[in-house]
Order: C-alpha cells, then structure tokens, then sequence
C-alpha cells in the first residue's frame, strides 16, 4: 500500500536528480508527486490508481505550463551580440594593417589585429566590415 510520505521522499528523490542532473524537468515532477502525497495525507482512502493519474496529470500540466511561461517570458536585449564579439564589428570601418593576399590580411579593430577575408588589397585601404566567420571578419573596400 503506498503511503503519503512515499510521495514525498520520491518528491525530495527527483529534488536530488535536478540537483544532480539540472534541466528543470524533475523539480517539477518531483513538486507533481509532493502534491499528490499532500492529496493521500488529505484523502487517506485515495486508490493508487488515482494516485498514479493524479501524478500523471500534475506531471504533465506542470512541465506544460512552465514550458509555456518560459516561452513568454523570453526576452530580447539591448546587446544581442554580446558574447559574439567578431558579430559587434559588422558595419564598422578599419585600416588595413597588412595587405589582403589571396583573400587573407590583417586589420587593426579596436584594441587588436583580426585576420581579415577579402579581395586582394595594399596595407592602409580603408574597409568595412561586412560579416563574420568565427574570428575572421569579412571585408570590402570601401
């Protein structure tokens, strides 16, 4: 016969796994199951398989409703390439520090030299920044 506090120590168990492996799926499986034991405390005479389809329900109604707040919720912010630094300096206009030769040169950008991915072009042509590929900036001349 399952008992209110079983439902409680697999409650605190699937606390345990998020903690271990987090993903946020077992803190709200493991909130479903503590309910279910608060349920049989209220309703002792509870069947266990209404049990089962109350943690059922609950499991599934609480993954489904933190997955759609979480959805809402996203944001977008000011500085969306923060962590994508090559990404910042899209639009931006530099010297060459060293020619482009067979697609390849050097450019001073900002406070370091990034290899730059081109036409061919002499040391000091003035050029702008058009797109990125990893650490490589993509150039033309202006």
């Amino acid at each position: 016969m399952i008992e209110f506090w079983h439902w409680w120590v697999l409650a605190v168990l699937l606390g345990a796994v998020e903690i271990l492996a987090p993903g946020a799926a077992f803190l709200w499986l493991g909130g479903a199951a503590g309910v279910v034991g608060l349920a049989l405390f209220v309703w002792p005479a509870m069947s266990w398989e209404l049990q089962g389809l109350l943690f059922a329900l609950l499991a599934i109604a609480a993954v489904i409703g933190v997955r759609m707040l979480a959805s809402r919720s996203a944001h977008t912010t000011s500085t969306p390439n923060l962590n994508r630094r090559a990404e910042q300096y899209i639009g931006t206009m530099h010297t060459l520090d060293s020619p482009i030769v067979n697609g390849l040169g050097r450019a001073q950008v900002g406070d370091g030299l990034w290899t730059v991915v081109g036409p061919d072009l002499p040391a000091g042509t003035r050029v702008r920044v058009v797109g990125a590929d990893g650490t490589r900036l993509k150039v033309e001349k202006i």
